[in-house]
């Protein structure tokens, strides 16, 4: 009471309000210039990517690339700040944030399932889309890897990292931001580890991305997948870092929601790769049909 009577917000309120003057809980975004910045900069990023598949040149890929990054750093930096230093961040607000993480989550959804389907294709009507004579999936010229070895401990890796981030959100509704801090740093810890080991798998694979239709569709979903992993990483990190700085508390903490919300679903994705293309695509494999 004594710091609301002197002119100054406590630390920690219950839930960010609308702002003195402003008759509605809607927040009212600033002129910014990260949307204009961000077109330019994937038109630099699509330009490059054809001057490097049709000529060979990646020097515009390369500005593309940082430009972009360079957009999404300052612009989620504005966002922050709106969250932690405006308070703008109402409850109105943070439902239209749900609903923009969870069409992103969606449109993710979709990516994969072309790539699912494609693979699928191919196993299923191998004569067909695979133009394999012998009908047998995979290819008599494919060694897969062994499901149980490197690809499950990958599994355990990513589940228990699903649990790490999970403790770490009961820790935050709790208000125990040092406890969190450790659960998300365990979380880090565990999505490092898995990148480092799909990355031992890709490169003591026994056929090359261009060996054929199974090798394509298995580096497309498993790369694309770690590629998931390596962003989810980078999110969390960023929620370590701000979980650290008393950004979150127990009832505004969208930013590690978003973030959670992300990671489960790169998990739930893995276990339909596990099952669809290390254990049942070798399943042809191990019984010669």
């Amino acid at each position: 009471m004594a710091d609301i009577t002197h002119g100054h917000m406590p630390h920690h309120t219950a839930e960010p309000h609308a702002g003195e003057g402003i008759p509605h809980p809607y927040h009212l975004v600033k002129p910014s210039p990260w949307p204009l910045l961000g077109a330019f900069a994937g038109g630099l990023l699509a330009t490059g990517a054809i001057l490097y598949m049709h000529y060979d040149q990646m020097w515009l890929l390369i500005v593309g690339v940082l430009a972009v990054l360079a957009v999404m750093f300052g612009w989620w930096r504005d966002i922050i700040k709106e969250a932690v230093v405006e308070r703008a961040h109402t409850p109105v607000v943070k439902i239209g944030l749900r609903y923009g993480m969870a069409l992103f989550i969606a449109s993710e959804v979709m990516f994969f399932l072309a790539f699912f389907w494609a693979y699928f294709d191919a196993a299923l009507f191998p004569k067909i889309f695979a133009q394999n004579p012998q009908g047998v999936w995979p290819p008599p010229n494919i060694k897969p890897f062994d499901p149980f070895h490197l690809p499950f401990m990958m599994t355990v890796i990513l589940l228990l990292s699903g649990v790490t981030a999970t403790w770490a959100h009961h820790e935050i509704q709790a208000g125990n931001n040092r406890k969190a801090g450790q659960a998300l740093g365990l979380t880090v810890l565990l999505g490092v580890m898995f990148t480092f080991f799909q990355g031992w798998e890709y490169s003591h694979a026994a056929f090359g991305f261009t060996d054929g239709i199974y090798p394509s569709t298995f580096f497309m979903a498993t790369g694309f997948h770690g590629f998931h992993v390596i962003v989810g990483t980078i999110f969390l990190i960023v929620c370590w870092y701000r979980t650290v700085k008393g950004h979150f508390t127990p009832d505004s903490h969208f930013g590690f929601e978003a973030a959670a919300w992300y990671w489960h679903f790169v998990d739930v994705v893995w276990l339909f790769l596990f099952v669809s293309i290390y254990w049942w695509g070798s399943l042809g494999a191990a019984t010669g049909h």
